[in-house]
């Protein structure tokens, strides 16, 4: 089983739909009945207890359908469907690549930063994809100029001219009716899907497209380092990763305890690694460190409110902050990262965590004025190198 599986980030669930010709209920015509009904006080007992007692039934259906759980009420993520080992590598890189993602999708985005960095652009062509309102991924006309083209903006699908992802997997030879995730990877020459699991995507394309790479040089994963960033997906993946999910998609209170001091108390032995060591396996980048900055740069505008992850905002970690910073001032990475489009994803499409699809402000530690701030990550390991040295 690989360290790290794709979620579906926003799974259907399907609701009810009105008739374009139903008439719909003014807020006068509820106002004026709860007047006459009990005047200027709060609705009868019986109203709301059978009102709670009905949304946490229909709640708890729609959890089921968004995030599967065990009988404790803990987030089991479903595995992945399609892989990709490194004995096929050969095979997808000389395929006609193009990789399908969603811009709120955490997992979707570390496929983006290992794109950029590596200087894929002209190999793997993208089509980026919005979440409907029924949480399954669409393709929108945005109307993109020819100066625009490159930017990551939500667009038609590139590739198939299909109207939404699940017409693209079903397109596949032999069809297919399972979830329908992003990121995937798609050989437009022979119609089939070649991959749906992130990091096999991410390691890819580290290694396995380095003749068609800018940068071919730049290596996330070296065979030193192996055996490290195994160890850290091994803890970041389970416990911040998927703990951030395990917290939101609770079901039960014992389930969000658990994943809620799970994440705080990994994030507390991050940050103090990260007081001696720029990134998490030394004075180099890797892919570990692009698998843990996806789910930090979400964790202040939307895991710290919508998922409840509210112990503590990644802002009151000196280090953590500050890696963050670092990295997202890395050219390429900034591109990468659309704020507002992660915060649209979350809390206009994760219904049954919000229902009224109203956005908070972005606070300012998640803003990108704070995010290009100084972060004086530069000299963390060096210093500790010089001071082991005298």
């Amino acid at each position: 089983m690989a360290v790290l599986s794709i979620p579906s980030f926003a799974p259907r669930y399907v609701g009810p739909k009105m008739s374009h010709q139903s008439p719909k209920p003014s807020a006068n015509m509820f106002t004026s009945a709860t007047k006459l009904l009990w005047g200027p006080s709060l609705p009868p007992g019986l109203l709301i207890s059978t009102a709670r007692t009905a949304w946490t039934t229909v709640w708890q259906l729609m959890m089921t359908q968004l995030a599967p759980s065990d009988s404790s009420g803990s987030y089991t993520r479903p595995n992945s469907k399609f892989r990709l080992d490194p004995t096929q590598f050969p095979y997808a890189a000389s395929s006609e690549l193009h990789l399908y993602v969603g811009l709120p999708c955490p997992w979707a985005h570390r496929t983006l930063i290992v794109r950029a960095l590596k200087g894929l652009d002209d190999a793997v062509s993208v089509s980026i994809a919005s979440p409907g309102q029924d949480g399954s991924w669409e393709f929108k006309d945005n109307n993109i100029s020819a100066t625009d083209k490159d930017k990551l903006i939500p667009s038609l699908d590139k590739a198939n001219r299909c109207r939404n992802l699940k017409e693209v997997y079903k397109s596949r030879n032999g069809g297919y009716d399972g979830r329908c995730t992003v990121p995937m990877l798609w050989d437009s020459r022979k119609k089939e899907v070649i991959c749906n699991e992130s990091y096999d995507i991410i390691e890819f394309f580290n290694s396995g497209l380095n003749e068609l790479a800018r940068n071919p040089n730049l290596d996330l994963s070296p065979p030193e380092l192996k055996g490290k960033i195994q160890d850290w997906n091994q803890i970041v993946y389970p416990k911040v990763n998927n703990g951030v999910y395990r917290c939101g998609f609770a079901q039960s209170q014992e389930a969000y305890d658990q994943a809620v001091n799970e994440i705080f108390s990994t994030l507390d032995v991050i940050e103090e690694h990260l007081s001696s060591n720029r990134y998490l396996c030394g004075e180099r980048l890797t892919l570990a460190d692009v698998c843990l900055f996806t789910t930090l740069i979400r964790f202040d505008p939307v895991y710290n409110i919508l998922f409840k992850c509210t112990k503590k905002k990644l802002v009151e970690y000196t280090n953590l902050y500050g890696y963050l910073r670092d990295i997202y001032q890395i050219p390429g990475v900034a591109a990468t990262c659309d704020l507002p489009a992660i915060m649209d994803g979350y809390y206009k499409t994760l219904f049954p965590l919000n229902a009224s699809g109203i956005q908070p402000a972005i606070s300012s530690s998640g803003d990108q004025e704070s995010l290009l701030r100084p972060h004086h990550r530069d000299f963390v390991g060096k210093a500790v190198e010089a001071h082991n040295a005298v």
